[in-house]
C-alpha cells in the first residue's frame, strides 16, 4: 500500500529549502520577469507529487510555457494538472489552459503533478517562463523571502470568515482555508436510539486528538426533525444545546465549525429500491423540503448569528436530476427554486429559500452550497447561484473516488474554472479503500488551486471499505488513509497568500 509522506518525514533537505521560498516586494511595472515556487506535496519510495506557483513579474501575458529540467534521468512526470504537460528526457514543459492562460503583472497560478523517481529525488534547479528565466527579480526590484509553515490550532479562537471575490477571508482580510474533517454521528444517532454523538466524545479531550492532527475545520452533519423536535423526535431543546455546546468548544479552541443540513423530511417514493423512501429524517432525501427546511435553517441562523466564525453547509449532496430523469435543466432549476419538482412527490425548498430563510434572521455567516449529483456536478452553480445581499457564498464540492468526476482532468474543466470566481470547499471526500492514493492526488490538486477540504469521516467504525480515518477517539490514524491524510494535514496551513 503506498504511504505518503509529508516532505519533513522524508529528508530531502534541498527540497526543504526551495519548497519554502516565495518572492514579494514586486515593482508597479516590470521587464520581463518571474518568479516560481516548487513544492514536494508528499513523496514515497518511487514517486511524489508536487505543485508548482508561478508568478508573473513582468508584462502581462495571454499565454505561457514553464520549462525546466529534472536533474536525475530517473524522474519523471506522470499525471499532472493545470497545464499541458510534456516530457523530452529530463526536459519537462507546461503549457497554459484556456482559463489561466492570462497572467498581468504580479499574477500568480498553480499547477501540479504526481511523478515517480529511482535513485533519488532532487528539486530542479532553474524555471523559465516562456523562455525568460524565473529568477525572481526584475529590474529595480528588490526580493525578500518569507517561509511557509503549518500553524497549529492555538489559543486564539477560530477567526471570523467572509467572501472576498473567490477567498474565504478573516475579518482582517487573510485568505484562509478550512482544513479538517467530517464527524458523523450527529445526523443519524438522534434517530436510531444512540444518543446525541452515537457514544463519541465531544470533550476538550478530543479536540486535542484533533489538534494533532493539525485540523482547524469540522463539518458537523445534522438533522432537521432532532434540531426541531419533531415528529416523535427524542431532540428539540437538549439536541440544540448539544450541537451549541460543542460548536462553542471547537471556536474556542481555533477551529471552524460547519454545520450542515445532512437528514430531512420528505417521501421520496418512486424511488430507487437502493433509496430510502421513509419520509422521516431517516437518510438523505434529493431536496430539502418546504415543511421544515427552512424552519430548520432560521432556527440554526438565529442560534448562532453574530458569531461569523460558524459556517452553514445548506444541504448536504442534492441529486434532483435523478428523480427528472436526469435532466440536468430541470435539477439546477429545482436546486435554486424550489417548489413542485419533476419526480418529487414533496414541496421542496431550493437554495434560494434556504439563503432568504438565514439571511431574514440578519445572519451574516458564510453559506456552502452543494451542486448536483451529490454535489459531485459543479458545472451549472454559477449560472443558477442563489441572490444573496451579503454576497457571502461558497461552492460545496463532494469527490469521492467513485463519482464521476474523479480525475485531475475533469477537475480541471469543471472544478478549476469555478474556484477562479467563488471559493470552493471540498466539503466531503474520500476513496472506496482504505489507501490514501486518490485522496492524496486530490489534496495536492485541491492545495495547488487554494481550495478547502474536509475528508470523510472522523468516526472510529473501522476501515473495511474506505473512508474512515481513526481506529479511536484519541485520534490513532487508520493505516494508509488516516496516516496518509494525517501527514498531508501537518504540512498544511489555513493562513495562505496568493503573491
Amino acid at each position: 500500500m503506498r504511504h505518503r509522506q509529508s516532505l519533513t518525514a522524508v529528508g530531502a533537505a534541498g527540497a526543504m529549502v526551495l519548497a519554502g521560498i516565495t518572492m514579494s516586494t514586486l515593482p508597479a511595472s516590470a521587464a520581463a520577469g518571474c518568479s516560481v515556487e516548487y513544492k514536494v506535496q508528499s513523496e514515497w519510495q518511487g514517486g511524489f507529487s508536487a505543485s508548482i506557483a508561478i508568478t508573473n513579474l513582468g508584462d502581462p501575458v495571454s499565454g505561457w510555457t514553464l520549462a525546466f529540467d529534472f536533474p536525475k534521468a530517473g524522474q519523471k512526470v506522470g499525471q499532472g494538472w493545470s497545464a499541458t504537460w510534456t516530457q523530452s528526457g529530463t526536459r519537462v514543459s507546461a503549457a497554459s489552459l484556456s482559463w489561466n492562460g492570462s497572467l498581468g503583472t504580479r499574477a500568480s497560478t498553480s499547477i501540479g503533478f504526481v511523478g515517480s523517481w529511482t535513485d533519488a529525488n532532487p528539486v530542479p534547479a532553474s524555471f523559465t517562463l516562456n523562455g525568460v528565466t524565473c529568477t525572481g527579480t526584475v529590474p529595480t526590484t528588490t526580493t525578500t523571502t518569507t517561509t511557509t509553515t503549518s500553524t497549529p490550532p492555538g489559543d486564539e479562537p477560530a477567526p471570523k470568515l467572509h467572501v472576498s471575490g473567490n477567498k474565504l477571508v478573516t475579518a482582517d482580510g487573510e485568505p484562509y482555508r478550512l482544513l479538517g474533517v467530517s464527524r458523523s454521528s450527529s445526523e443519524f444517532a438522534c434517530v436510531q436510539g444512540k444518543g446525541m454523538w452515537d457514544g463519541g466524545p465531544v470533550d476538550q479531550a478530543s479536540v486535542d486528538a484533533m489538534k494533532t492532527w493539525n485540523i482547524h475545520a469540522v463539518r458537523i452533519p445534522l438533522n432537521e426533525e432532532c434540531w426541531l423536535g419533531v415528529n416523535g423526535s427524542p431532540g428539540g431543546v437538549v439536541y440544540q444545546q448539544a450541537v451549541k455546546d460543542y460548536v462553542d468548544l471547537l471556536v474556542r479552541n481555533g477551529i471552524s465549525p460547519i454545520l450542515d443540513l445532512h437528514w430531512t423530511w420528505g417521501a421520496y417514493t418512486n424511488s430507487p429500491d437502493w433509496h430510502c423512501k421513509d419520509e422521516h429524517a431517516v437518510c438523505q432525501k434529493p431536496m430539502p423540503d418546504a415543511k421544515y427546511a427552512p424552519q430548520f435553517w432560521a432556527g440554526v441562523a438565529s442560534a448562532f448569528k453574530g458569531n461569523d466564525a460558524v459556517v452553514f453547509d445548506l444541504f448536504n449532496e442534492p441529486y434532483p436530476e435523478m428523480a427528472a430523469d436526469w435532466n440536468k435543466t430541470l435539477g439546477w432549476q429545482c436546486w435554486r427554486d424550489g417548489g413542485t419538482c419533476t419526480g418529487l412527490p414533496y414541496e421542496t425548498a431550493g437554495m434560494q429559500d434556504l439563503v432568504d430563510a438565514v439571511r431574514a434572521t440578519g445572519a451574516t455567516n458564510v453559506l456552502l452550497l452543494g451542486g448536483l449529483e451529490w454535489a459531485n456536478d459543479m458545472r451549472e452553480w454559477l449560472a443558477y447561484k442563489p441572490t444573496d445581499p451579503r454576497n457571502n457564498l461558497a461552492a460545496s464540492w463532494h469527490a469521492y473516488s467513485f463519482n464521476a468526476c474523479a480525475t485531475e482532468s475533469c477537475w480541471d474543466t469543471q472544478v478549476a474554472p469555478l474556484a477562479q470566481q467563488v471559493p470552493v470547499v471540498l466539503g466531503e471526500f474520500g476513496q472506496d479503500n482504505c489507501g490514501f492514493d486518490y485522496m492524496g492526488r486530490l489534496a495536492d490538486w485541491a492545495d495547488a488551486h487554494h481550495i478547502s477540504y474536509l475528508a470523510w469521516t472522523w468516526t472510529p467504525w473501522g476501515c473495511t471499505s474506505g473512508a474512515v480515518l481513526i481506529k479511536d477517539w484519541a485520534g490513532t490514524p487508520e493505516p494508509g488513509i488516516g496516516e496518509g491524510y494525517k501527514a498531508h494535514l501537518l504540512t498544511q496551513d489555513p493562513y495562505y497568500t496568493t503573491r
